[in-house]
């Protein structure tokens, strides 16, 4: 399902990098809209890992 979505994704920034009349600010805000999902997708899912990771830096620190 996620394969298919970043193929699709692909397939249409390769569109609009290869298209001569260029991106309107709607294209590119749905771009942005986009990218700024998927990097809360990501942070929401890693949360627990993240905040682990930090711990032990702190600990390592004391």
């Amino acid at each position: 399902m996620i394969f298919a979505f970043l193929m699709k994704l692909h397939f249409q920034l390769q569109l609009l990098f290869h298209r001569k009349d260029g991106a309107t600010a709607i294209e590119y805000l749905i771009l942005v809209a986009i990218v700024a999902l998927i990097v809360l997708a990501a942070g929401t899912t890693l949360s627990p890992q993240i905040t682990a990771f930090f711990l032990k830096v702190e600990n390592a620190l004391k």
